[in-house]
């Protein structure tokens, strides 16, 4: 962003005598002299910004009402704000938005979004808004735009229709409830004023025919007031209400509940069973996974409007501003690619892929846990599904090390209880592993199943759908990867990569928030325990709303000491502490809270004991995007991409590591801003080991987007959060269960 030589942001306060409360009516008096204030101003109802000096400190002038009362204005200069002032960043922001609905675009949620140009799926009754994100902000340089491409998915079904749809398909007496659970959560957006809201209840005693207040104090139906104020026409009558509870002020909408007709009410986003369809996920993809050189082409189609239109020029140039029409050219590094350690082999990989599967197949594991004594349950008719399981499993398992005795099969009915029976029946302390076969992607039944063998008796579990397993061109495959999963959660290690420091524990932690159980947060604390990165422990800490967090972290990491102790028979003298799930909003409170809770946990181990501790902030959802010159085109940037210079912040000690590779679209970065670091190691050091934690997430035979710790907590987060809402025994606390 550009602005002219010497520029500066006046900033006035306006009062008023005698005092006027209605905004509006503020704004009218102070805009009658619109020759001394300009026509370039902004103006929230107190706050008035100029893009010039008035003449005097305090600038007295006399509006007069439509009753003819006279009323007297009094203008103060408070404030001169240089363009890099944490206020005028603010300004830059709101002055964009202006120029975004100058361009006709509409503001749902936080993004803006253009409705006038829609891109339809009718194949799968889809319809894609496209919009942007945007943010202005203070760079180690200058001031830039941060502009991205957004896109709105909406289902061309109305509520309404969803809930007919549901009629059909439930027993009339489960009905109500079935609609609670699709619904209630789910985000709607209304067309007649482009709004979005989140479904907190269904009101089935309410209908359109009953009557609400006015703000004025009448009565009117929502038959009436939407054919008035909308011109919408409700058709069905009968149908129940939705209540969304409003947090904030919305316009004039007061916090509280709001009241909307489902028929007038569109659903947003998509259901894990959408997501699921691999076709509906493919056709979506063509619209929002754009590759490099469109990506950049829709951005720079955003400026090239602003540029050439008329009235967006005008605002900019009567505050002064403009915006350069070229994307920022930087340099990045890349970090070189990892050896794979395996039992005593070296494997290298191709760094443009960041996937080491096909390298390593077949080689042996570090080590192998044998598998002794474990159980099979399947229904009737997943016999075959099963003995097919069982004899690939038989072939790939020896070459990895893994000794497989046969499996006690357990033949059950097609029901939960009965899943829950075979286990409390047949599961004995001498048991490795459970493995169940389920016949549908049915919640309750996996919930059932995990919260009775991660807490009630704690055994690791391996839950597959039949369907995975029932594709012969992907048999080998699938049964490679749960032999893999399997021997990991029975506390098996599969590989590393060489970690030069010494003595050092990783730490990585994430939060889960759990609308069902009591809108609780769980925190996820994962720590590893040895050398070599190849085993974890684990513990949950579950909150109830309001409560913080760190004091249950505390006691993880004093657990975690003890247990490293217990491994090591020594303690860390180096902690790094990868902390996922903070907002920037957050930052002060981890900051000035967290850290010395950290801090003062090291302290309380022993007068002697003073390990040197780094805390990092690991940011995944970032507008970033970075492009690589390849001759013409632009191409995605390598795995192990940094960029440490230009696009940081200033007050920061930040980094953006590019550590996986995609196959479609443009591939994101994460974000690393160090908030405490008494382990000094350069910050090439430091991105080094970053990206060598990306290398031992014994899920996926890859290079993934975040350090491993970071996705173990994760993992460990949403099982909790989403399943057994209780925290897991301790017995699995060293096993890698939750993958």
């Amino acid at each position: 962003m550009m602005s002219r030589p010497q520029w500066a942001l006046y900033q006035y306060h306006v009062g008023y005598n005698p005092e006027m409360e209605a905004r509006r009516l503020r704004s009218a008096l102070l805009f009658q002299h619109e020759e001394l204030i300009g026509i370039t101003h902004a103006f929230d109802g107190s706050v008035l910004f100029l893009p010039r000096y008035l003449g005097n400190k305090v600038t007295e002038v006399i509006s007069r009402t439509r009753h003819g009362e006279n009323v007297k204005i009094t203008i103060t200069l408070t404030n001169e704000l240089p363009p890099t002032s944490p206020t005028c960043l603010q300004f830059y922001n709101i002055i964009f938005r202006r120029l975004l609905k100058i361009l006709n675009l509409q503001q749902i949620g936080r993004n803006y979004y253009n409705p006038g140009d829609p891109v339809s799926v009718p194949e799968h009754r889809l319809m894609v808004w496209r919009g942007f994100t945007s943010s202005i902000l203070q760079y180690e340089e200058n001031i830039m735009l941060c502009a991205d491409v957004s896109y709105k998915v909406l289902r061309s079904e109305t509520v309404l229709d969803f809930i007919r749809n549901l009629y059909y398909q439930v027993e009339e007496q489960r009905f109500r409830d079935a609609c609670a659970k699709e619904l209630i959560g789910l985000v709607v957006l209304t067309k007649y004023n482009n709004r979005t809201y989140r479904v907190d209840d269904i009101d089935w005693d309410g209908n359109p025919r009953c009557s609400f207040l006015r703000s004025d104090g009448s009565e009117i139906s929502f038959v009436d007031f939407y054919k008035k104020q909308y011109s919408q026409e409700i058709t069905d009558l009968n149908q129940p209400l939705l209540i969304s509870q409003s947090k904030k002020k919305r316009g004039n909408i007061m916090p509280g509940p709001v009241a909307l007709v489902p028929e007038l009410c569109y659903l947003t986003g998509l259901t894990a069973k959408m997501r699921s369809d691999f076709n509906m996920m493919k056709d979506l993809a063509v619209h929002t996974r754009l590759p490099p050189d469109r990506r950049r082409h829709e951005v720079k189609k955003l400026i090239d409007c602003i540029q050439e239109d008329d009235n967006a020029q005008k605002e900019l140039r009567g505050w002064g501003l403009s915006f350069s029409s070229d994307l920022v050219s930087l340099s990045g590094r890349v970090v070189p690619g990892e050896k794979i350690l395996q039992s005593g082999s070296a494997f290298d990989y191709n760094p443009q892929l960041g996937d080491w599967s096909k390298e390593t197949r077949g080689a042996p594991l570090i080590s192998a846990k044998p598998m002794e004594n474990w159980l099979l349950i399947y229904t009737r008719r997943n016999c075959d599904v099963a003995n097919t399981l069982v004899q690939n499993l038989y072939k790939v398992a020896p070459p990895m090390g893994i000794r497989m005795n046969k499996a006690t099969m357990i033949e059950v009915d097609d029901r939960t209880d009965a899943y829950l029976r075979a286990l409390q029946q047949c599961v004995t302390c001498d048991t490795n592993i459970v493995f169940c076969i389920l016949s549908s992607p049915r919640k309750d039944r996996y919930d059932a199943i995990k919260k009775y063998l991660c807490t009630d008796c704690p055994i690791p579990s391996q839950c597959v759908l039949a369907r995975t397993l029932s594709k012969p061109q992907t048999a080998m495959a699938i049964a490679t990867k749960i032999a893999l999963q399997m021997n990991c959660k029975m506390g098996g290690e599969l590989w590393t990569v060489e970690i030069p420091l010494k003595q050092v524990m990783v730490v990585g932690i994430d939060c889960y928030h759990d609308t069902l159980a009591g809108k609780q947060s769980i925190a996820a604390f994962v720590a590893s325990l040895n050398q070599k990165m190849t085993r974890w422990f684990s513990r949950c800490v579950i909150q109830s709303r309001g409560q913080e967090l760190v004091d249950g972290l505390k006691a993880c990491l004093q657990t975690a000491l003890r247990e490293w102790f217990k491994w090591n028979n020594t303690m860390p003298t180096r902690i790094f502490v990868y902390r996922d799930g903070v907002g920037d909003g957050q930052l002060n409170t981890l900051v000035n809270y967290e850290v010395p809770q950290f801090l003062d946990c090291l302290r309380s181990v022993g007068t002697a004991y003073n390990p040197k501790l780094t805390v990092t902030v690991v940011k995944k959802r970032v507008s970033a995007r970075f492009f690589a010159q390849c001759g013409r085109a632009l191409g995605n940037p390598p795995p192990g991409t940094v960029v440490d210079v230009v696009v940081t912040r200033p007050e920061w000690y930040d980094f953006f590591l590019i550590s996986q590779s995609v196959r479609n679209g443009c591939v994101s970065p994460t974000h690393y801003n160090i908030i405490y670091d008494s382990n000094k190691l350069k910050p090439d050091h430091m991105q080094r080991l970053t990206y060598k934690l990306c290398h031992v997430y014994y899920n996926w035979s890859g290079v993934i987007r975040v350090p491993a710790p970071c996705q173990y907590a994760h993992k460990l987060a949403f099982l909790v959060g989403q399943s057994i809402h209780r925290e897991p025994n301790l017995l699995l606390s060293d096993k890698l269960f939750y993958l």
